[in-house]
C-alpha cells in the first residue's frame, strides 16, 4: 500500500525569516505617507534635529519626515545598528 503523502499548512509569512520586500517600503509609496507626521515622528525628528544642529519643520508628512529621520540618523550616527 502506497504512503499518502502529509498535509503541509500554508506558509506563514510572519514566521518567515526572510520576509522579504513586504516589510519595507519607501515613503513615497506609503497609502499615508501625505498624512502629517506622527507624534513619534515628531518627536525623535526634534531630538535629531538638535543633536545634528539643524532646523526641526513640524509641518512635514508622514513620508517627508521618515526620509529627514534616515538622513539625520545618517548625519549623527544615531538609529543604525
Amino acid at each position: 500500500m502506497a504512503k499518502q503523502p502529509q498535509h503541509q499548512p500554508p506558509e506563514n509569512p510572519k514566521t518567515d525569516p526572510d520576509p522579504g520586500s513586504n516589510t519595507i517600503k519607501d515613503p513615497d509609496d506609503w497609502t499615508t505617507g501625505d498624512e502629517t507626521m506622527t507624534g513619534a515622528q515628531a518627536s525623535y525628528l526634534k531630538t535629531l534635529s538638535e543633536e545634528a544642529g539643524e532646523a526641526f519643520d513640524p509641518g512635514l508628512s508622514k513620508a517627508d519626515a521618515s526620509k529627514r529621520i534616515d538622513e539625520l540618523q545618517a548625519k549623527t550616527g544615531r538609529g543604525r545598528g
